[in-house]
């Protein structure tokens, strides 16, 4: 199975842009446009849809992962410049012990348990070292171990009234343990919050010294 990746780089001048990228519900129906609106109730899971938002020295971009191939043309037109890649080959490389870098935002938390008194059952969210700690494990989980990390925390996503998602960008170096495990969670996402921009890992081999 591969994806495909649409890197877009939107008119910020537009008024429908600079609404998509503040309203997350608003942002994940522009997503989910690039591909068939036919696919049941669980349409973003069955079509692998995972995006991200990137502030970087080049502006302000979407990053729009499918498993299925996007329709560029329902987007509205002059909305961003738009790029397409498959992702066949980075799926193909990754191989037992490959060093690679990564970048996901995610939703690090945990479930309280009884010991948390009236909070049991309650949803924390992590910072600082416990959330490298949660990001370290998961990632082990799925095929990555992690060797070096870096943490940022990205503003709170709050959608449909309660809903509410604290965002930690992790950025580092890990090597390929478990490739099937990790092509997997490529494709998947991990975590909590995918409807909301969260769980999409970006991989990319990295040169051996």
């Amino acid at each position: 199975m591969t994806a495909w990746l649409t890197r877009i780089f939107p008119d910020l001048r537009r008024r429908d842009v600079t609404s998509d990228l503040a309203d997350p519900d608003r942002l994940h129906k522009r997503m989910m446009l690039l591909v068939p609106d036919e696919l049941g109730a669980n349409a973003r899971a069955e079509a692998g849809v995972l995006f991200r938002i990137e502030d970087t020295r080049q502006g302000v971009h979407l990053l729009a992962q499918s498993r299925m191939k996007p329709d560029l043309g329902c987007l509205p037109d002059g909305y961003g410049e738009i790029a397409v890649r498959e992702l066949d080959g980075l799926l193909r490389q990754l191989t037992t012990g490959l060093p690679v870098h990564y970048r996901i935002a995610a939703n690090p938390s945990k479930r309280l348990g009884r010991t948390a008194g009236k909070d049991a059952g309650k949803i924390k969210a992590l910072h600082g070292a416990a959330a490298e700690e949660w990001w370290a494990t998961r990632a082990a989980v799925h095929g990555l171990a992690v060797t070096t990390v870096t943490s940022h925390s990205l503003q709170d996503i709050r959608a449909k009234g309660t809903v509410r998602h604290a965002v930690v960008r992790f950025d580092g170096h890990g090597t390929v343990s478990d490739p099937q495990a990790l092509r997997t969670a490529v494709l998947n996402g991990i975590g909590r919050g995918k409807t909301y921009g969260c769980g999409l890992l970006s991989l990319a081999p990295a040169a051996l010294r």
